[in-house]
């Protein structure tokens, strides 16, 4: 297993065909989300059409990626009701899907039947995988990464059965 782990921007970069995404928290407390977050519970909402006042770095990173023929997608698997960091995400999940990116949601409920990795991840060509680890806060306690076919086997079939049981975001209403 290699002891660096590369930013999102090489391991994003290195990706030829798909790179995915896996969510299972329902809150987070990362230190680069903690203002918009803030914001949001203050109740600003982002301006779809305003693209200048959301579009950050991390959207030309995406739209840049499938621009270059890679599909990325990223699924949410949720706790319904959802809490207030969900609402948060799904209100700004539009940004995501402008530069490109798809996105579902699935109930956890209906994901009780899946075998899924212990922590989130990204998958990348389907054999380079992400782990993303987190406190029992929210806060990020760095990643990982690793290229064991096993575990890479596991992430692609965990990913690909939630994303078929997957809402598409803009059919996924929350209240």
């Amino acid at each position: 297993m290699p002891s660096s782990v590369p930013t999102f921007a090489e391991l994003l970069g290195s990706a030829s065909r798909s790179a995915v995404h896996l969510e299972m928290r329902d809150s987070y407390a990362v230190d680069n989300e903690k203002a918009r977050f803030a914001e949001w519970r203050a109740s600003h909402r982002l301006d779809p059409a305003d693209r200048s006042s959301w579009w950050r770095p991390w959207l030309d990173l995406i739209s840049e990626t499938v621009e270059r023929g890679v599909v990325v997608r990223r699924a949410r698997i949720v706790s319904e009701p959802v809490s207030e960091y969900i609402r948060f995400e799904h209100s700004g999940t539009f940004t995501n899907v402008a530069a490109g990116e798809q996105v579902r949601w699935l109930p956890r409920r209906q994901a009780s039947s899946i075998a899924l990795p212990g922590n989130d991840f990204w998958l990348i060509d389907g054999r380079l995988i992400r782990w993303n680890h987190f406190t029992g806060e929210g806060a990020s306690a760095g990643g990982e990464i690793s290229e064991n076919p096993t575990e890479a086997k596991l992430c692609a079939q965990a990913f690909e059965t939630v994303w078929a049981r997957g809402i598409p975001h803009d059919e996924y209403k929350i209240d």
